[in-house]
């Protein structure tokens, strides 16, 4: 482009200023062309023209200022003058070059839409500054405030560092990465004062990635041609840097938010994990929620259940021989044995109760007979530590039965509490109380056995019926044998009818045949306690006589 003329300057508009900065100068001096021609003649009518000053534009010299101490002054003013005169005539270019800009920027955005996460972003960043700007090393930087470390998201070109070697000169580098300044660099290295970027790196040119004056990072672009970059391409970088920042920034607000919900989401879960353990789902599900958050004061739900209790026999005379702790850590060691066994016999534990456990089977009562065996077969596994820690061996004894049960949330505003109504609950625990008087293991009531599957092999015995405290009507039991190691099944088994005939000969008064069966069953099987039970009863009333109105009912008080 041809240098502006130096008369032109003076005559334009702006050469009022020029006048008028000579005229507060007070300034002797002599303006001329570059040919010599007399533009303009400040102060005294003689000029010294022994020190003249040359005016640049473009590169050429366009004019000279001679005079007295204050015409360098004049000659920088005429040099910023030509300056915005040249400016003037290359605007077409420049309208030109924007509008090309303004494009390759609306088109920078649209990619920068389409890019997913600070990796993507950076990356596509690069890519788009490499069509315009030359460089042979570029990588784009982040200050990581969680670590404080600095970290190379993206690069492109030959290697201009890694994040390890960044971080071994982490100050010196963020003196200037962190200043939120944009410069090109001639000597990198100098500058910092270390020696970080390769030495066949010449020129170096740097934006800041910042957000709302906040300082993220830099994309750095490096040349190994010296004075590779103009103020264009700053300019250029700058502006790519700005908007790749607020897309970082975004993009890494998104994946806070995101992980900041994954955390809350676990958190959440634990919670209601946790408390899960205090108040089961399947007691939730039944009230019509799916969320322990959804349950309120007066929900509640009827449904006829198994409701089964157990409970150790003779603790309290187990836990004398142990310490706190010891027995502490024997009931968790219980419970840690029996409450996935009813879970997985689509039971849930309703309480613990010391040593004792109840728990509600919302389905068939064959679910809660199914536990109940495996729960007597797992008590073996038990006296094998009982056996390591020379405890006495323990027994459990299991009662249950069905009906209807009222399962609701009770307490009050500030303190709930999931609760179960009915009698079935005391009726089932009335019954569990009756395994130690009837010497068995497991006792299931008839509305129990009214809902067993005749294919199921739970192997139960009549026992007559009950009175238990508090009811009206007696209730027919029934004693499940099907738990009994091997050991003891067969004979149990096998003494079946003849154990049946005593009991039918036992309820209709006919007790010397009863005495009989009874004699027969424990002659094959001496174990079998509720026998001897049974026989013992039958002795009594054979030798001191029965009531009048006695009808084999027998009443507890417990």
């Amino acid at each position: 482009m041809a240098a502006v003329q130096l008369k032109n300057v003076i005559n334009k508009r702006n050469g009022s200023s020029a006048l008028t900065f000579i005229a507060k100068l007070k300034a002797n001096i002599v303006i001329e062309d570059v040919a010599g021609g007399l533009l303009l003649h400040g102060g005294s009518a003689f000029v010294a023209t022994a020190h003249r000053y040359p005016v640049y534009n473009e590169g050429e010299i366009i004019g000279w200022v001679s005079g007295d101490e204050k015409a360098p002054l004049v000659a920088d003013l005429l040099v910023l003058l030509a300056e915005k005169e040249s400016e003037r005539k290359n605007i077409g270019n420049e309208v030109l070059s924007l509008y090309k800009e303004v494009n390759q920027i609306f088109n920078f955005s649209e990619k920068l839409a389409q890019s997913i996460g600070p990796l993507a972003i950076a990356q596509t960043t690069l890519d788009e500054a490499k069509r315009s700007i030359r460089f042979d090393r570029a990588v784009v930087v982040l200050w990581n405030e969680s670590n404080l470390q600095l970290e190379v998201i993206a690069s492109g070109g030959e290697l201009l560092a890694d994040s390890d070697r960044l971080n071994q000169h982490r100050e010196a580098l963020l003196r200037f990465l962190l200043s939120g300044q944009s410069e090109i660099l001639d000597d990198a290295n100098a500058m910092l004062g270390v020696e970080i970027v390769p030495s066949e790196v010449r020129s170096v040119v740097y934006a800041a990635l910042k957000v709302k004056h906040r300082v993220m990072g830099a994309v750095i672009l490096a040349s190994d041609t010296a004075g590779a970059y103009k103020a264009a391409d700053l300019k250029l970088l700058v502006t790519f840097a700005s908007q790749s920042g607020s897309a970082i920034e975004n993009a890494l607000l998104y994946e806070r938010s995101i992980r900041e919900a994954n955390e809350r989401e676990q958190v959440m879960r634990r919670i209601y994990e946790a408390a899960e353990k205090f108040v089961p789902y399947a007691f939730i599900g039944s009230l019509g929620h799916k969320l322990i958050t959804d349950v309120k004061l007066g929900d509640q739900v009827e449904k006829v259940v198994t409701v089964l209790f157990t409970d150790i026999r003779e603790f309290t005379t187990l836990s004398e021989k142990m310490s706190p702790e010891a027995n502490f850590s024997f009931i968790c060691a219980f419970n840690g044995k029996m409450g996935p066994i009813i879970r997985k016999h689509n039971g849930f534990i309703n309480q613990y109760l010391g040593d004792a456990i109840m728990a509600i089977f919302p389905g068939k009562a064959d679910d809660a007979i199914a536990a109940a065996i495996e729960m007597q077969q797992a008590v073996e596994e038990l006296n094998s530590l009982c056996h390591e820690k020379n405890y006495p061996e323990i027994r459990i004894g299991i009662g249950m039965h069905t009906g209807p049960l009222i399962m609701g949330i009770t307490g009050d505003d500030e303190r709930l509490d999931a609760a179960t109504i009915s009698d079935t609950v005391n009726t089932a625990s009335r019954i569990e109380d009756l395994t130690k008087y009837y010497k068995s293991d497991i006792l299931i009531t008839e509305a129990c056995a009214c809902q067993v599957d005749a294919s199921a092999p739970f192997y139960l015995r009549p026992l007559g019926k009950v009175l238990v405290k508090g009811k009206k009507e007696s209730i027919s039991i029934f004693d499940c044998f099907a738990s009994l190691p091997a050991g003891q099944f067969p004979k149990k088994l096998a003494t079946l009818d003849l154990f049946k005939a005593g009991i039918s000969s036992y309820l209709t008064r006919s007790f010397t045949q009863a005495f009989l069966s009874f004699q027969q069953v424990l002659e094959q099987n001496p174990e079998d306690m509720t026998a001897h039970f049974f026989l013992s009863k039958t002795a009594r009333y054979i030798s001191s006589g029965v009531p009048d109105d006695w009808d084999g009912i027998e009443k507890s008080e417990k």
